[in-house]
C-alpha cells in the first residue's frame, strides 16, 4: 500500500498576499521559523514611496531577534536627528514651538533607554521593505512580483488562491495550507473574507508630495524628522496641519498637504506641487525636484475579526488610520510577529489549530487602539488652532502669532494656554505606553492570581514592564561568560519557547527537558545567574517579580504564557504545572 506524501497536496505551507511591513516580515519570520513560504505581489518592485518611517522600540525588538536589526540602523536615522518636532508658519517663517519627540528629551530619553536594548530610529518604507523582502528569499521563501490576488476559496484542509501573472496575462492557482492577506489598506483578501470592520473610510482627503531640496539651512540646527506648518488651509482635511517630512536628512523630503474631501480631487502636477513646497518651506526660490505625488484619505476604521477559517489578514488590511503617532508599519510588523510562531507550530503538529484563534483575539485590541489613538493625535491640533484664533487667511495666522508674542497679561494667558495646548502633543510624539504597553488576554496566556495591576505613570505615555502573563518580557542587561552585554530579550524568542529561572530553580530546568520530550516540542532553558547569563547590574532582580527559583514560561514572541513566582513543591509537580501551562497555551 502506497500513501501520498501531504506535502505534494500543497504547493506551499502559507502564502502571504502583499510585501509590505507586514507582508515581507510574515514571510521573513516563516522562512526563518522553516516554513515553507510563497510571498506575492502585484506590484514589480517594493515600495517606491518612503510613506511610513517612524520605526520603534518594539519593532527594532523584532529586527533584532530577526538578526535584521544592524542593516536597519545601518540605513536608518538615528534618533538623534529625529527629536526636535517643530511648529511653525513656514520652515523660513515663525516658530511657534518645538516638541521633544521619540523619547529624546531630558523628560523621557531615560525612560526609552532603560526600557529596551533598541533605539527608535526613522527607517522609510523604501529601506525597511527590501530588507524584510530580501532576507526572506534568502531564508527559503519564495518570491514572485507581478503576481495579482484574484480570489481564493477555503476548505477544512486548505486555500486555494487564483492567481494572476501581469507579465504574461494567464492565471494560475496555489494551493496552501493557510493564507496571509497583507494587501493593504483596500485588501482584497479582507474584502471577499468578510472581515466585519467598525469605523469610517475617507474621513479627510490628503495629498503626498515626494521632493529632493536642500533644506540645511532650514532644519539642521532643529533637526527632526516632522515640521508641522500652519498655514491658510491647513486646517482643512489633511492630519492636522501642513508636514514637511524628513525622508534623508537634509536634501529627500515627503510633503503633505489637505484638500477638501467634499469636493472634486484637486490636481497635483508639478508645476502646483512645487509651489506648494515653496510655500511651506517658505522661499519662493528653493531648487525643487518632485520626485511622485499621490492623493489618499484619512481612514477610521479597524477589523473586529482578523481571521476566519484558514485566511488570517494583517497590517493595513485590519487597521486603517493616519499617520500620527507612526503607528502603522509597526503594528504590522507586530501583527506578523505574532501570528508567524503560531502558524508555524500548528503547521509543524506542536500545537493545535485552536492556537491560531489566540491572534485575533490578542491583535484585534491593538489594532483599534492604535486607529483610535491616531485620529485622536490628528484632532489634537485643534486647542492649538483654538489659542492662536486661526482662522483661513494669513491676516488672522500672523493676529495669532502676535497675540501669543504680546508682552500683556493677556500674551501670558495665551502663551501659557499654548503650552497646555503643545504639550498635549505628547500623546502623538511621546506615546511610549501605547507602543510598548501591550497586553494580551486569549487562550495563548495562563494568567495568575495577581491583583489587577496598577499604573503607575499614564498608561498611554510611560512604558510599565512587567513579566505578569501577557505582557512583554522586560528587558534588563545581563553579562556572557564573554563580558558582553546582552538582554534578556536577546535569551529568548528566535521562534520556540523559552523556560526563564534563577540559579535555584534547577527543579524547572529538569521538568522542561521532560516536557519538551513528552510534548516534542522545542524548549530553551535559561538560568539567569549562570556563566552566560549573569544579573551583574542587579536589573533582572529589579523586574524579574519572581523569586530566583520561579519561573517564566515566555513564548515565542517574547511574551509571557505563564509564571510561577516561586520553585513547586516537588520535581514531579514542576513537571505538572509546566506540562499544564504549555498544554494550555499551545491548544493541545
Amino acid at each position: 500500500m502506497t500513501t501520498t506524501d501531504p506535502l505534494d497536496v500543497y504547493d506551499t505551507d502559507v502564502l502571504v498576499v502583499g510585501s509590505g511591513p507586514a507582508g515581507g516580515s510574515a514571510a521573513l519570520l516563516l522562512a526563518t521559523y522553516g516554513i515553507r513560504t510563497l510571498l506575492v505581489t502585484k506590484y514589480g518592485w517594493l515600495a517606491n514611496t518612503p510613506r511610513a518611517h517612524i520605526t520603534n522600540q518594539r519593532t527594532m525588538e523584532v529586527l533584532r531577534d530577526l538578526g535584521v536589526e544592524s542593516e536597519a540602523l545601518a540605513l536608518g536615522s538615528p534618533s538623534h536627528l529625529m527629536g526636535d518636532t517643530v511648529l511653525c508658519t513656514a520652515l523660513t517663517g515663525d516658530e511657534i514651538g518645538r516638541i521633544r519627540s521619540w523619547g529624546t528629551g531630558p523628560a523621557t530619553a531615560t525612560e526609552y533607554s532603560a526600557k529596551s536594548p533598541c533605539e527608535m530610529i526613522d527607517l522609510p518604507q523604501t529601506y525597511l521593505e527590501p530588507i524584510l523582502v530580501d532576507n526572506a528569499a534568502a531564508r527559503g521563501a519564495k518570491v514572485r512580483f507581478d503576481t495579482e490576488f484574484v480570489s481564493f476559496e477555503q476548505d477544512e484542509d486548505g486555500v486555494t488562491a487564483l492567481l494572476r501573472d501581469r507579465v504574461r496575462g494567464d492565471e494560475f492557482t496555489v494551493r496552501a495550507r493557510y493564507l496571509i492577506g497583507a494587501d493593504g489598506g483596500r485588501s482584497a483578501v479582507a474584502e471577499q473574507l468578510g472581515l466585519p470592520f467598525a469605523g469610517r473610510m475617507a474621513k479627510a482627503g490628503s495629498m503626498n508630495i515626494v521632493f529632493k531640496a536642500d533644506l540645511t539651512r532650514y532644519c539642521a540646527h532643529r533637526p527632526s524628522v516632522l515640521y508641522w506648518v500652519l498655514q491658510p488651509g491647513a486646517d482643512t482635511g489633511g492630519i492636522g496641519m501642513g508636514l514637511v517630512r524628513m525622508v534623508r536628512p537634509w536634501n529627500e523630503w515627503l510633503l503633505v498637504w489637505g484638500y477638501d474631501i467634499d469636493q472634486p480631487p484637486p490636481r497635483v502636477d508639478e508645476e502646483a506641487a512645487r509651489t506648494i513646497v515653496r510655500d511651506l518651506v517658505g522661499d519662493p526660490d528653493l531648487p525643487v525636484e518632485i520626485t511622485s505625488t499621490s492623493l489618499w484619505t484619512v481612514n477610521h476604521t479597524y477589523a473586529e475579526e482578523y481571521a476566519i477559517g484558514r485566511v488570517f489578514c494583517a497590517g493595513d488590511a485590519v487597521h486603517r488610520h493616519p499617520p500620527s503617532n507612526g503607528l502603522g508599519s509597526n503594528t504590522s510588523v507586530q501583527d506578523a510577529y505574532n501570528l508567524a510562531w503560531k502558524l508555524a507550530m500548528v503547521i509543524r503538529g506542536e500545537a493545535g489549530p485552536a492556537l491560531l484563534d489566540s491572534y485575533t483575539a490578542e491583535r484585534a485590541p491593538v489594532g483599534r487602539q492604535i486607529v483610535e489613538r491616531a485620529n485622536l493625535s490628528r484632532d489634537q491640533f485643534g486647542p492649538i488652532f483654538d489659542v492662536l484664533g486661526v482662522g483661513s487667511d494669513a491676516d488672522t495666522i500672523a493676529a495669532g502669532i502676535a497675540a501669543i508674542r504680546a508682552r500683556t497679561p493677556e500674551g501670558a494667558k495665551k502663551r501659557r494656554q499654548l503650552e497646555e495646548a503643545i504639550q498635549l502633543k505628547n500623546y502623538e510624539f511621546n506615546a511610549h505606553g501605547v507602543e510598548m504597553n501591550q497586553r494580551y488576554v486569549s487562550t495563548a496566556v495562563l494568567h495568575d492570581d495577581s491583583p489587577a495591576e496598577a499604573w503607575a505613570g499614564d498608561r498611554e505615555l510611560v512604558h510599565q514592564p512587567t513579566t505578569r502573563p501577557g505582557a512583554k518580557l522586560p528587558h534588563a542587561w545581563l553579562v556572557d561568560a564573554q563580558g558582553e552585554r546582552v538582554s534578556t530579550l536577546d535569551v529568548v524568542g528566535q521562534g520556540v519557547f523559552t523556560v526563564l529561572t534563577g540559579l535555584s530553580g534547577g527543579v524547572w530546568e529538569t521538568a522542561a527537558r521532560a516536557c519538551g520530550d513528552a510534548l516534542g516540542v522545542p524548549l530553551r532553558v535559561v538560568r539567569v545567574g549562570d556563566d552566560n547569563c549573569r544579573d551583574s547590574y542587579g536589573e533582572w532582580n529589579r523586574v524579574s517579580e519572581i523569586a530566583e527559583e520561579g519561573v517564566l514560561l515566555v513564548r515565542p514572541d517574547g511574551h509571557v504564557a505563564w509564571r510561577r513566582a516561586t520553585a513547586a513543591e516537588t520535581d514531579e509537580a514542576a513537571r505538572e504545572e509546566l506540562l499544564g501551562a504549555l498544554r494550555h497555551v499551545l491548544a493541545r
